[in-house]
Parts: C-alpha cells; sequence; structure tokens
C-alpha cells in the first residue's frame, strides 16, 4: 500500500526563495563589484568574488529545485529528488574551493606582502548592506530548509551564512586599516583581517564538511539512525502484527520513502488487512510526517 502526497505547494515555495537567492546575489556581486573597483579595495573585490560563486550557487540551486519538483516518471519511479542531493554536493565542492582560496590568500598576505586597502564610505556601505542581506536570505533559506528537509537550499543558505562571517571580516580589516593609520604604535592591526579571514574559513570547512558527509549519505540511501527500531517497535505493538521485519529507507531529495514487510493472520478476510495497513501507515506518518509508506503483509504459517 502507497501513500503518495501533493508536493506542488512545497515545489513552488520552494523555487521562490531559490529565485529570490538568485536576485539577491545578483545585486550583491554587482554592488561589490562596483564599489571594489572605484575603491580599488582588494578585500572588497574578493567578496564580490566570493559573491559571484554564491550567484553560481544560486542558479544551481534555483535548476535543481525546479527538477526536483517534477514528479516521478517511467524512468524515475522515486522521482527526481536526487538532483537536490546532488546540487548540495556541488556546493559544498564549490563552498570548499572557495575556503581554501581564503585560507591561501590570508595565509600569503600575513607571511609575505601588506595588502593595500582603500578605505572609503562606500567601502563600509557595500559590506554592512551584504550583511544584512545575506542574514534575510540565509534565515529564509534555512526556514525552508528544515521545512521540506532540502539539503540544496540548506547548502545555498550555508553560501550566504559564510558571507555573513567574510563580510564582517572585510569590516573588520577595513576598521584596523583606519587604527593602524590613526595610531602608528598599533600598526599590527593591519593583519587582523587576514587572522580573523583565516579562523572564519577554518569554522566553514568544518560545516562544509559535516553538510558533504549528509549529503554523500543521501546519495547512498544511508538510513536514518535509530528510526527503523523505533518503526518496528512501533508497528509490533498494534493488535494483530505477529512480526515487523525487512525494514528499508531512501532518501529521494526531501521525500522519503518506507518500505516494510510485516506478518498477519493469513485467515482474516482482505478488508481486515487493508484497514490494518492503513492503521500502520498512520502510526509511521506519526514517526515520519509526509513520508512514501509500501507495506507487504505476509501470512504466518
Amino acid at each position: 500500500m502507497v501513500i503518495t502526497h501533493s508536493s506542488q505547494d512545497g515545489t513552488h515555495e520552494k523555487k521562490s526563495v531559490a529565485m529570490s537567492s538568485v536576485i539577491a546575489a545578483v545585486g550583491l556581486t554587482g554592488f561589490k563589484l562596483v564599489v571594489g573597483i572605484t575603491t580599488g579595495s582588494l578585500g572588497i573585490l574578493a567578496e564580490a568574488a566570493h559573491s559571484g560563486l554564491d550567484l553560481m550557487a544560486a542558479v544551481m540551486t534555483f535548476f535543481a529545485v525546479r527538477i526536483s519538483g517534477k514528479p516521478a516518471d517511467r524512468t524515475h519511479h522515486y522521482g527526481h529528488g536526487k538532483v537536490e542531493n546532488l546540487s548540495a554536493l556541488f556546493e559544498t565542492m564549490l563552498l570548499l574551493v572557495t575556503c581554501f582560496w581564503i585560507l591561501y590568500e590570508a595565509s600569503h598576505r600575513l607571511l609575505y606582502h601588506k595588502a593595500d586597502l582603500m578605505v572609503t564610505y562606500w567601502s563600509f556601505a557595500v559590506m554592512i548592506t551584504s550583511i544584512v542581506v545575506d542574514v534575510s536570505r540565509s534565515r529564509m533559506l534555512y526556514r525552508a530548509a528544515r521545512k521540506y528537509n532540502s539539503q540544496a537550499l540548506e547548502a545555498d543558505a550555508l553560501h550566504f551564512s559564510t558571507d555573513i562571517w567574510s563580510s564582517a571580516v572585510v569590516i573588520l580589516g577595513l576598521v584596523c586599516v583606519k587604527i593602524s593609520e590613526w595610531v602608528p604604535r598599533v600598526a599590527f592591526l593591519r593583519h587582523a583581517d587576514s587572522v580573523a579571514a583565516i579562523m572564519v574559513g577554518l569554522i566553514v570547512v568544518y560545516v562544509s564538511i559535516k553538510l558533504g558527509i549528509r549529503t554523500i549519505q543521501s546519495l547512498l540511501d544511508v538510513a536514518p539512525s535509530g528510526i527503523e527500531d523505533k518503526i518496528i517497535s512501533a508497528v509490533e505493538c498494534l493488535p494483530g502484527v505477529t512480526d515487523c521485519h525487512h525494514v528499508r529507507f531512501r532518501y529521494s531529495g526531501s521525500q522519503l520513502f518506507v518500505d516494510i514487510h510485516i506478518l498477519i493472520d493469513g485467515e482474516q478476510t482482505l478488508k481486515e488487512a487493508h484497514d490494518l495497513t492503513e492503521e500502520i501507515e498512520s502510526i509511521i506518518q506519526q514517526l515520519l510526517p509526509n513520508a512514501d509508506v509500501t507495506i507487504h503483509p505476509e501470512p504466518t504459517t
């Protein structure tokens, strides 16, 4: 017995959130690029490049969500949800490449040469605007990711969250440059942005690796930990169920598919067996909301 749920509303909301992220990334990339070129700030130009990568990730997320929302067909019996997992994996790899570049650049500046930063009003304006937009976008993306269990949206949210920290690092660098100009005795503060960038880069690498592991587990159909025992216990407590076994799970994007076998009295009518499977489906969906459940009843000997 299979339960299916309409996901049109969820797909529409995920597409809307993903598209708004694309628009935000376009605006931030253009703003940072203009200010970076006019002020000659390497930090802001680096942020423009970072936002450009976020734009690529946002576009990837939008198309992934759009494709994953397609219903199952003859060649994709479990739908197209795995596209979201693939998108999340590519985005995580892209974020890791960005972080390693930031770590390399920060270490190089710290050890070998000083970065010349030109601090203007627009330098602070563009970075503060970036933080405000990134906070708004990351919260919305994380909220939608948790609501629909979407790894693609979660990866996109991680990109925007990373921008918050990197933008704060650039602002810190700009402030330290001004302080070092005003107070020559604390000239070492010019290195503060590089040190902070290294710390942020290491944190983001750690978070990205955790997300990457989860994404790979989804692609390899790794079963959620502890769920199997909960389902077996809940189902075997029902009157009429002798045994629950061969419990299997697989995710296709945000959609969870559950497949179980049960032993029941072979002498009962078809309607009685059907009513029992309906009750079992209800129990499982209380544990795993919106799960697509398949039950294989087997007669006891």
